[in-house]
Parts: structure tokens; sequence; C-alpha cells
């Protein structure tokens, strides 16, 4: 009996764990603090921080089974999946990484190791690549392993060489593959594993991270060299259970059988279904994954992707005959198989099946629209006698309608048309800059100049969990961006000590402020940063005396903004917790900012919370304030606190070992920054806002303490005024302003009334002086001062009056031009009122537009209203 794919996973990793490798679980799909990428794509990446040494960590040896997405950049799979057999959007890349410690040796050993004997892969079967000039790597693969020399194969840069990018770290690598034998169809003059044939398979990448490349092209021996490898588990799991495409195995059957229920159809009994139900399988796994991740359908980033991979997929269930939404289905056959893995994917379950619902229902009815838009198109270019359509239609249907290239090429070839490729990969590429522009310059910039060289070699201690006060050392002075021995009054300054009772922010807290003092110096801190990991920067001004680097000093946290934050920042876990309870499990933290005057906490949601869920969540956070829960602080390992129920925020950066803050059951979240001993210290917590920041995204703003009492006072003065005012009661104001606000609206309808009476009097005149142009009534008048709905209305009355004909009426106002005008219905086959519009709004310098019946213009050339009325009649003439 072949190991399922859960075995496998567990396999690897326990492999590197009794060998001295940390388990590290796997990081999210979305990437943090890297404007290079949209998504996780390749094992390294939550590593490559370290592997930069920007980032020291515990341990130099782990083990991971990444969750991985490419459909973007070089690694853009999106258009072969489902026709090819191991192409994928979403799939989990094995890895182990040495930061330092091992290198090629034992990397090539153990993976050796694993393949032949835990997986139990045939030797025989296995080849090794390496780089054409690794000698080392040959050799061990010769001599240490013991491969012969036809097995061990060198290859050009192309194929076995890697690196992170034009510049910075590279090496060399090799590769394991599984032979499936001689391919009678393959043409290669030599059948290596580089040919494309089909009898190879990749399924495992040994990096061996050594060099530093400059700018220049040269290499530099690396310091510490460290491994990167990576082992796509579809891939080992096709080998491993004996079958030759990944949707074979057990990681993708149950999902095909779901979709394959639900569609009535049967694989492999058709190659076009086959390749339809390979989609909905991958896409539905990417979905799935995605959603429970956080990323929600949009126009732009990271939504936009999901929204291409979803409408991808509902189109090829058109395809397979399903003609309502059944992905959220599909899901849920992903969810039951992955959720052991990936035990998120079962809290979110509900919220990830609904949210594919949504927007399949969406999609397919866009997708109805834009078979209609592309049969407009094409009987535009059939009856010009043309047989392309234009490339800019083609991206409009992909890029707004979400219709796929290869439907509309489906339709054209059914027609014996085709499309203009070339213009629809301009407007492609068009987009891409654009995308690539919104992605630029975001918080992805590595850390360096006299930050870097600073944490080089100092480094601060906090220890303001238990103290706001402390005395320490100062070690650096910082003025205008440069090192200073001195600093005197009224200068701008940085300081780097020791150890700091200061936070530094980070995590949506804000750096704590207050007062260093030393010697006769004394300094007012207005801000404490972390420019760089372990570096804690206090930010403020010399009010007196001359500071001096390295003397001491006596550092003073501002106790009361100290407190008040404190009591936000619990809020805020508070808060979380409550939105989770009354919105359900799949809401997730996006953001958050925790300062002394408010609280703001961003959150993913996909639709405005209704008053009574707001007043739900506040009565929820106030219940639990007046329990006053004891605050519990622990360090534990990441994976104890995640099983424990400790809420992690996806975008952070966590390390092995964790703090776990904790307020009785309701709350628990790992979390490095300041919080009240017990939740009774909030005093009070009062939701100010609920509204939408972005797709998918809500954001609560809220205050606690003498801040929250404070506003509602002045929620006191403010009715009491209002009260004052309309001389009545605080309790009689509601009464009050309907009672005054129904008296303005009964005043508004007499004055309508009035000007209606107006208008028909002045209609009845303009009526009278209609006259006939072409055997058509027409009336043109000018009626200066008279406003855009008012216009409306007499047209509608001249209409009535004349019973057929047309009628334009111009009214000037301050400078400005207003045109309205009107056709009865009888006519409109001859005259359209939009064309004639726009027509007359261009004498006057205007435009305007609107339906055949009616349309309005304006424009600003007053001297021109003549000239315009009789352009009006002489279109009318010549209709």
């Amino acid at each position: 009996m072949s190991l399922t794919g859960s075995e496998i996973r567990e396999v690897f990793l326990r492999f590197f764990e009794e060998r001295g490798h940390r388990r590290v679980a796997s990081a999210s799909l979305v990437t943090e603090g890297d404007p290079t990428l949209l998504f996780v794509n390749a094992g390294m990446v939550p590593f490559k921080d370290t592997f930069l040494g920007e980032v020291t960590r515990d341990y130099t040896r782990a083990t991971t089974s990444q969750k991985v997405l490419r459909v973007s950049g070089k690694h853009n799979d999106l258009e072969n999946v489902g026709r090819t057999p191991r192409h994928h959007t979403f799939f989990e890349m094995l890895g182990n990484f040495s930061f330092g410690d091992y290198f090629k040796r034992e990397a090539i050993e153990f993976a050796w190791e694993l393949v032949t004997q835990k997986l139990e892969i045939d030797p025989e079967r296995v080849v090794a690549t390496v780089f054409r000039e690794d000698d080392e790597a040959y050799d061990l693969w010769r001599e240490g392993i013991g491969l012969p020399s036809e097995k061990v194969i060198r290859l050009d840069e192309e194929e076995n060489f890697w690196s992170m990018g034009d510049t910075g770290p590279c090496g060399p690598c090799s590769e394991l593959h599984v032979d499936y034998g001689v391919n009678a169809a393959c043409t290669s003059a030599v059948c290596d594993p580089s040919c494309d044939c089909g009898r190879w398979l990749e399924i495992w990448n040994l990096v061996f991270m050594q060099f530093d490349r400059s700018a220049s092209g040269e290499m530099t021996p690396l310091p510490r060299p460290s491994i990167d490898t990576g082992a796509g588990l579809e891939r080992v799991a096709s080998v491993v259970q004996g079958v030759r495409t990944d949707y074979e195995t057990d990681l993708f059957t149950p999902v095909l059988a779901r979709a394959q229920e639900i569609a009535r159809v049967t694989r492999g009994e058709d190659p076009d279904q086959d390749v339809s139900l390979n989609v909905v399988a991958d896409h539905a796994r990417a979905l799935t994954f995605l959603i429970g991740d956080g990323v929600l359908p949009s126009n732009e980033g990271r939504g936009y992707v999901l929204r291409r991979i979803l409408r991808r997929a509902a189109r090829h269930g058109a395809l397979l005959g399903v003609d309502e939404p059944f992905l959220f289905d599909v899901a849920d056959a992903v969810i039951d198989g992955m959720s052991g893995a990936y035990p998120e994917l079962e809290d979110r379950r509900e919220y990830i099946k609904s949210r594919i619902e949504r927007e399949e229902t969406r999609f397919l009815e866009t997708l109805s629209n834009g078979l209609s838009m592309l049969e407009a198109e094409i009987e535009g270019i059939a009856a010009k006698g043309e047989t392309t359509l234009p490339g800019d239609v083609v991206f409009k249907l992909y890029d707004t309608y979400g219709f796929p290239v290869d439907l509309t090429e489906d339709v054209l070839r059914g027609r014996d048309l085709s499309l203009d490729q070339a213009g629809f990969d301009s407007a492609m590429q068009a987009q891409r800059e654009r995308a690539r522009a919104a992605w630029k310059g975001s918080d992805g910039e590595r850390v360096d100049g006299i930050y870097g060289r600073l944490a080089s070699d100092l480094s601060t201690e906090f220890c303001g969990y238990d103290t706001l006060t402390h005395s320490s050392q100062i070690r650096a002075l910082l003025v205008g961006g440069e090192v200073r021995e001195t600093a005197g009054a009224g200068e701008e300054v940085e300081i780097v000590v020791d150890e700091t009772p200061f936070y530094a922010e980070s995590g949506g807290q804000v750096g704590d402020r207050g007062v260093i003092e030393s010697g006769n110096a004394r300094v007012l801190i207005s801000d404490t940063q972390k420019p760089s990991h372990g570096l804690v920067v206090h930010k403020g001004r010399v009010e007196s005396g001359e500071l001096s680097a390295d003397a001491g000093a006596e550092l003073r946290v501002d106790a009361t903004a100290r407190a008040a934050t404190v009591r936000n920042h619990t809020g805020t876990h508070l808060l979380h917790a409550a939105l989770r309870q009354v919105l359900g499990p799949q809401v997730m933290q996006k953001g958050s900012l925790v300062g002394p005057e408010r609280l703001r906490f961003d959150f993913a949601h996909d639709a405005p919370l209704q008053p009574e869920q707001i007043v739900a969540i506040e009565d929820l956070v106030n219940e639990w304030i007046e329990a006053n829960a004891v605050g519990q602080v622990r360090e534990m390992s990441y994976t104890d606190a995640i099983a424990a129920g400790a809420i992690a925020i996806f975008e952070e950066k966590y390390g092995d070992e964790v703090r776990v803050v904790s307020f009785g059951e309701n709350s628990t979240e790992l979390c490095g920054g300041t919080h009240a001993s017990a939740t009774g210290d909030i005093g009070l917590l009062k939701v100010l806002s609920e509204s939408g920041i972005a797709a998918g995204v809500r954001r609560m703003e809220a205050l606690t303490g003498l801040g929250a009492l404070d506003h509602l006072r002045g929620q006191e003065r403010s009715l009491q005024k209002a009260a004052d005012l309309l001389h009545s009661s605080v309790a009689e104001v509601p009464e009050r302003l309907e009672k005054l606000l129904e008296e303005r609206r009964e005043q508004d309808r007499e004055i309508e009334k009035l000007r209606s009476a107006q208008r028909g009097a002045a209609s009845a005149d303009l009526s009278s002086s209609a006259k006939e142009i072409g055997g058509v009534k027409v009336v043109s008048a000018r009626v200066d001062g008279v406003e855009g709905k008012a216009l409306r209305g007499m047209i509608d009355d001249l209409r009535g009056k004349i019973g057929s004909g047309v009628v334009l009426l111009v009214a000037v106002s301050d400078g400005r031009v207003a045109l309205a005008l009107g056709v009865t219905k009888d006519l409109t086959d001859r005259f359209r009122a939009g064309d004639l519009v726009r027509e007359v709004a261009s004498v006057i310098g205007g435009k305007g537009g609107g339906r055949p019946d009616f349309a309005q213009a304006g424009g600003s050339d007053v001297s021109k209203v003549d000239e315009a009325m009789e352009r009006f009649e002489t279109l009318l003439g010549e209709g």
C-alpha cells in the first residue's frame, strides 16, 4: 500500500526534524514586506530575509511544507493548468533549509536517503543533474552516493544555476529526476533531463547558495553558504503512488470526484472534459487557500488574481454543462481533504464557501453579458466586411467582463473569424505595467544606510513590560542621520541605548514617548521606532543641556500616554474576539493602529455591519471589561500556541518562540505589545465608526477609558444644545425634529405645486408658438433662469400638449447654458434626442447625451445660444 499525500508530507517533515531541523509552519500565501511578490511562490520566500542576513533566527536548520501559488511573473502557470500533467496554481513545496550550517554533502546525503529509503522510490529510476562547473556536487553524487557517471548529468546555467535576482545570493543547484523510460516520440539528439519529451520528472531541487553576485557579474563566495531545497508534494506523490499525473494522486482524486458528481461526467471519456475537470479541481484548491488566507475578490492586486482564477474555473464548469454556482461545493471537498494539515480551513469552511458562491454567481451573470457584448461586436465587424476582432475589444471582454480569451477565440473560430492577438498583448502589457506601478515602492525596501551599520554592532533590549523607568547607557547618537558625539539644546536627535522601557512601534502599537535625561541634558522623546531588527531608536528634541554619546541616561516613559495605549491595545484584542463571535471565525485582522488617543482595527469582512451587529459587538466587549478577566502572558512555541487556540495575524512574522496574551477564555492572541493587567482596566469601550476601506476589508474605530467618557460627554453636550435650540427636553428632540422635517417637506410640496402651475402656464404659452419643420411640430425657446429639474418637467408638459413633435428648451444662468431636448415616442425612429443634443451642445462648447426620447447637455459659450438654436432647426430640416 503506497503512502498517501498526507503521509508523504509527514514522512518528509519528520525525517528532517529527526536530523536537527526546526519544523516551521507554512507561512500565509500572502507575502509580507516584499513588494516584488503578490504571493509566496517558493518554499524559501518566508526565509528570504534570513538568507539575506537581515534577520537572525534561533535555529540554523528548518523544514517546511509551504503553501505556494504561481500565477504571475516568470512562475505564471495559469494558462497551462489542466492541460499538462503537473502544472498547478496552488501546490505544496516540501523543503529543508540550512542557514550557514550544513552544505552540499549533507544536503545530497539527506535527499538520497529520504527518496530511496523513506519514500522507497526505486534508485534505479533516479538520476541527478548538477551545474556543469560544479565538480564538488558531481563527486559527491559519484563517490559519496555511488551513482554511475551516466546517472550524474552536467547541465548548463539555464537548468542548474539559481539566483535570487540579478544581484545577490546565488549558486549552483542539483536536481533529482525520475526516469519514466525512453519516449519513442522524442526527437532530441540527446534525451537528458533538460528534454521536455515527458520522459523525465523533476521531483527535488537542491540549491547550493554559495556566491554573492555583484552588479558587474563578479561572484564572491559567501562567508556562510546555505541550502535551500524544494520538492513539490504533488509530484512526489505521483511517483510514490505509481501514477503518471498529479491529478491521479489522492491529493486530487476526492476533489475531482466531487466535480464529476456535480457535472455528471466521467473523467477519461473525453479529453476536453478532462482538461475542464483538472482546471476545476486545481482552481478550487487555490480559491480555498487564498480566501482562507484572507484574500477576497477585487479588481486589483491579489484580489484580481483570485477573481481571474475563479472565473476561469467557472468558465470550465460551463464547458462541462454546469450552469449554476458549484465551485463552493468543490471547495468543500478540498477542505475535507486538507483541513487535517491546515485546521484553519475547517474554522473558515462556511466563509470560504459563501465567498466563492457569491463571486461565482456574479460571474455567471457577467459571462452572459460578455457573450451578448461579443455577439454585438461580431455583428459590427461583419457589417464592415472585416474578419478580425480588435485587440482592445478582446481585452475589454477579458479585463472588464472576466471573459476568457480562449472562449473569445473559440466563439470566433466557429464563425471563421480571428482575433487581433498583437493588439490584445499590447493592452495586456499596459495593464501589467499599471499593476507593477501600483506595487512599486511599498514597504519592501531593504534596511540599509546608517541604521544597517548600527544594527550590525548594536542591539537594544526592551524591559518595558514591567517598568516605565530605567537606567541605561547611550550607545549611539544621531543628528540629521549622522553619528555625533554630542548634541545641544534645540537639536533633533535619535538615541540608541542598551536597554529601554520605551516600546518601539510595531504590531500596530505606536512608539512610546517620554523623557531621557543624561547629565545636564534633558531630551523630550516624541517617538520610538525599530528601523532594523533588534535596534531601537528614540526620536526627540534636546530641551536643555548638552547630550553626549557613551554617557549614562535615565529613561522615563510618559505613564499617562502608555496607560491609555495599553487600554486601547487590550481593547483591540477584545474587539477582535467579539467580531469573530458575532460575525464568524472567518473574520481576520488586516491591520490596526493603537495609540493613546484612539484605536483603529481593520478586518476581513465583505459587507457593512448592521447597527444591531455593532451594538452586539460593543455590548460583548463591555461585558468582558466588566468581568475584569486577569491578563495572562506566556512564552511558548508557535506550534503549541496555535494548537492552544491562539490567533495569529497572517501578515505578521513570528519566531518559533512567541508571546501569547490571554484574557480569560474570550481572547488569546500572539502579541508582543503592552497590555492591561485585567480587562477592567479598560473601563469602557465605545465604537465610533465602521466603514469600508478596500474590497472585503472593513475598519472599526473606537475609544476606551477616559477617551470614551469624554466622547460620550461631548455627545451629551451636542444633544443638549439641540434640545435648547428646539425649546424641548433631550428626550423630546427626535420627535420635535421629525415634526419640523415634516413641516419642511409639506412646504416643499406646496412650493413644487406652485412651480408646476407656473411651468404649465409657461408651457401653454410656448406650445402655442410651435411651428412645423419638415412636417414635424417643433418648439424651440429660451427660458432663462429655469433649473435643470424644472426644464425636464416643462419638456414633459410641452410634449403632452403638442402630441407629436420635438422640443428644445435653453436656459442661461450664471454664465452657463443648460439644454433640454425631448422627442415624442412616435418620432424617436427619425430623431434621437441624445444625438440631437450632442450636435446642438457642440455649438456652445459643451457636451451631453441621454435617451432617444429625452436628453440634456450643458455649455459655457452664452454668445452662441442663438446659433445653437438655429443649428437645432437645421438638423430637424435635414432629418
